[in-house]
């Protein structure tokens, strides 16, 4: 294998980043997989995934909206707390201006049914939507994001730190993704292309 350039591929780390195992009330399924909107800050989704470092895992959560598939909000920590969803959704409404009753999907994790994350929603009247257990399917739009995010960036790379990924995945997302990669579902655009702002609420 050495002499003809041959390298075995490594299997990729594994993480568990849903925990259904709580007695923590959850939504119902209003997204019920419709993905289409008719305009920006119908209808957002929220998950989080994970970047291996040599200094152990970073925790990406994100919220992006159904129309543009932009990713309005961000959060990146060490750990996997109902703090990363919060803070990734405050980024979310201070980017969209505190906008009123947008539906947000999301998976039935302890961190997005926590009293914390329930609150915010409550206090912008948001519509909260959940994932039946254990289908991925039900939140495609975000496990397409994570998958092209590592695909295009953090599989081609081993991160020495922390703020190393950090950095690098602000760049990919705020630089690249929302301001240059094209998408399929928007018209072949990217997600901050000028149109006209349609809020709702």
């Amino acid at each position: 294998m050495k002499t003809i350039g041959i390298k075995a591929k490594g299997k990729r780390k594994y993480k568990i980043t849903t925990d259904p195992n709580h007695n923590l009330p959850v939504a119902q399924n209003i997204l019920n997989r419709d993905f289409n909107a008719v305009s920006e800050n119908q209808k957002w989704c929220g998950d989080i995934s994970y970047i291996f470092t040599n200094e152990g895992w970073l925790y990406l959560a994100v919220v992006i909206d159904l129309y543009s598939r932009a990713v309005v909000g961000w959060s990146m920590q060490s750990t996997m707390t109902r703090q990363l969803v919060c803070d990734d959704l405050k980024m979310a409404l201070w980017n969209r201006k505190f906008l009123k009753k947008v539906l947000s999907h999301s998976d039935q994790g302890r961190q997005y049914c926590s009293n914390d994350y329930q609150k915010l929603l409550s206090e912008n009247n948001f519509i909260c939507s959940m994932s039946r257990k254990g289908n991925c399917w039900v939140n495609a739009v975000a496990e397409s994001f994570f998958h092209i995010l590592k695909t295009e960036l953090v599989y081609s790379l081993r991160y020495k730190s922390r703020e190393e990924a950090r950095n690098s995945t602000f760049q990919y997302i705020e630089v690249y993704y929302n301001r240059v990669r094209k998408h399929s579902s928007y018209g072949y655009l990217s997600p901050v292309i000028s149109r006209p702002m349609k809020n709702v609420g």
